[in-house]
């Protein structure tokens, strides 16, 4: 079962990380939501796959043995939610982006930056 879903994690991930390097911007966001996948395929495999017995401590017990963890399901459950609102953002810039710019090539969106000269654009820091 473990071998079965570090393999899904693997091809999610991959998948996930060849999509959002391409030029193309709906394969971006593709890739994106891939990956925010594939991490929470990632949280929910570091907890127990397989538990026998709610994580419930009983009155005379001192610690809890053979349990479930509850914190990689919770863990999820927000990562979840963060990755929708995510790609909720991303596609509505996505949008946008296609209405401005009439074309869903990044390398044309890069093009159409304006130059390092231009005295609106922000000058770019160098590290010390």
């Amino acid at each position: 079962m473990i071998w079965g879903l570090a393999l899904a994690v693997f091809a999610v991930i991959t998948a996930g990380a060849y999509l959002a390097t391409s030029r193309d911007l709906l394969r971006c966001l593709i890739g994106l939501t891939l990956l925010g996948n594939g991490i929470n395929l990632l949280l929910f495999g570091s907890g127990r796959l397989q538990s026998g017995q709610p994580p419930i401590i009983d009155r005379l017990a001192t610690e809890l043995v053979g349990a479930a963890n509850p914190l990689p399901q919770a863990l999820t459950l927000t990562a979840i939610v963060i990755s929708f609102a995510l790609l909720c953002f991303s596609l509505a810039l996505g949008i946008r982006l296609l209405a401005e710019v009439r074309g869903s090539d990044l390398q044309r969106l890069r093009a159409a930056e304006p130059p390092a000269s231009d005295p609106l654009k922000p000058p770019l820091e160098e590290a010390p």
